[in-house]
């Protein structure tokens, strides 16, 4: 009877997930055209090109905060994992100018993949509420960033130029970021929808208890969403340091933020069990292109946080509204 209610909610939030994954397209499309009417510019080939290219790390960022949020959690350290590991792996090719480049995402992963299972650890282990959890170490990772470069600097002339190829090369035409991007975007619309594992984390969204009758360990499962969440934040320290050829103490904060923010208005539901990878590649692409519109239009930067929070709040009260017209439906049923 639970994997009956079970398999039935997630049919439910597939079909909200779903137009609101839809319902993204417009908002991309309306504020393009407002955006295009007042400059031009905005959609020329370079500037379509800088919002993909900014659009490709919060997308690498908000894929892993997707993960987190499916199971009902929240990871508020990812900006702080992607300074951290910038730093450490910048400051270790400013020593080691000739260490391998092909190792420096790797090295990224396997840092990120650290504070990733801290973070599993203090949720799944200790049952330390995620956002108490993720708080702390929000604070303990940017902590160290601090600690470690002694608030220092390293600036692009330190950096071997096969550092800061890593994410200028391209492949047949296509920036190599926005290739990254692309593979990760693959790699986890696999896995959420062909393998067990991912049929798995939307069932601990959903039911957790009813996830648990039904054979499914939800200790690994939210350890594994936290440890991917830490993984993908820091390969994307690694990109983030190559793309602006710099790292610094101060970097990414407020990442998390428009991380989750792109994650919610991607239509991922903020309780868990609900959401479609397609639709968070669209939030991170709707808020990237906002910012370079603003930009664009000579606006404060400052009315960005103000537009992104009236989004956030939008995404969640559609959720809100969309999830119980689809309950009220089924009930009649």
């Amino acid at each position: 009877m639970a994997k009956l209610d079970t398999i039935s909610e997630i049919k439910k939030n597939s079909d909200v997930s779903r137009l609101r994954e839809i319902g993204i397209i417009f908002p991309l499309f309306f504020f393009g055209l407002i955006i295009a009417i007042r400059n031009p510019y905005f959609v020329s080939w370079e500037n379509i090109r800088y919002i993909l290219l900014d659009a490709s790390i919060l997308t690498i960022v908000a894929i892993g905060e997707m993960m987190v949020i499916l199971t009902g959690g929240i990871d508020l350290s990812v900006g702080s994992t992607l300074a951290l590991t910038g730093m450490i792996v910048s400051m270790l090719y400013k020593d080691m100018p000739n260490f391998p480049v092909i190792l420096a995402p790797i090295l990224g992963i396997i840092i990120g993949g650290i504070c990733g299972a801290i973070n599993g650890l203090f949720v799944a282990k200790g049952k330390v509420i995620p956002i108490i959890a993720t708080l702390s170490t929000m604070y303990i990772f940017r902590g160290l960033v601090y600690i470690i470069s002694q608030g220092k600097w390293v600036n692009a002339h330190e950096m071997p130029e096969g550092y800061k190829l890593l994410t200028r090369a391209e492949i047949l035409g296509i920036p190599i970021l926005i290739v990254y991007a692309f593979i990760t975007f693959l790699l986890f619309y696999y896995i959420l929808n062909y393998k067990l594992i991912g049929r798995s984390i939307y069932a601990v969204g959903n039911n957790p208890q009813s996830a648990v009758y039904i054979g499914i360990d939800k200790t690994k499962v939210l350890f594994l969403v936290y440890l991917i969440s830490g993984i993908l934040a820091g390969l994307s320290g690694v990109l983030y340091t190559s793309r602006f050829a710099s790292a610094e103490s101060s970097a990414a904060i407020g990442f998390e933020l428009s991380a989750i923010s792109a994650v919610v208005i991607g239509g991922v539901k903020t309780t868990g069990g609900s959401g479609k990878i397609g639709g968070v590649v669209l939030g991170a692409l709707l808020l990237t292109m906002i910012v370079n519109g603003l930009n664009i239009m000579r606006i404060s930067p400052f009315y960005k946080l103000a537009l992104q929070g009236l989004m956030f709040l939008i995404a969640v009260i559609i959720d809100s509204l969309m999830a119980e017209r689809t309950q009220r439906r089924y009930r009649r049923r």
